[in-house]
């Protein structure tokens, strides 16, 4: 498990996706995009610098293991994990885990 992942146990989520978000830092781990544009590929995971802390259930909603709220589009989800890794980038450049 690299420093990256070891980082996001106990963090509070960072997608906080509204209806989903289960706001319980105990199920937080770091969540890679999904798209090729971020190295994601067939059998590939992003990389860690391609990532946010999520909670279990907004893990689900992003990785498509649970339907999007009713309310959200695929592109909405997109800026929300994008507004989430720019806050875990903060949060990992102040643990010193970036530059």
């Amino acid at each position: 498990m690299t420093p990256i992942r070891k980082a996001a146990r106990g963090k509070d989520c960072t997608m906080m996706i509204v209806g989903v978000c289960n706001r319980d830092p105990a199920t937080v781990v770091l969540c890679h995009s999904n798209s090729l544009a971020d190295g994601k590929g067939m059998g590939l995971k992003a990389p860690d610098t391609e990532a946010c802390f999520g909670c279990s259930a907004c893990h689900d909603v992003l990785d498509g293991r649970r339907p999007l709220p009713a309310w959200m589009t695929r592109q909405v989800l997109l800026e929300v994990f994008d507004r989430a890794r720019t806050i875990t980038h903060e949060i990992l450049k102040t643990e010193g885990l970036l530059p």
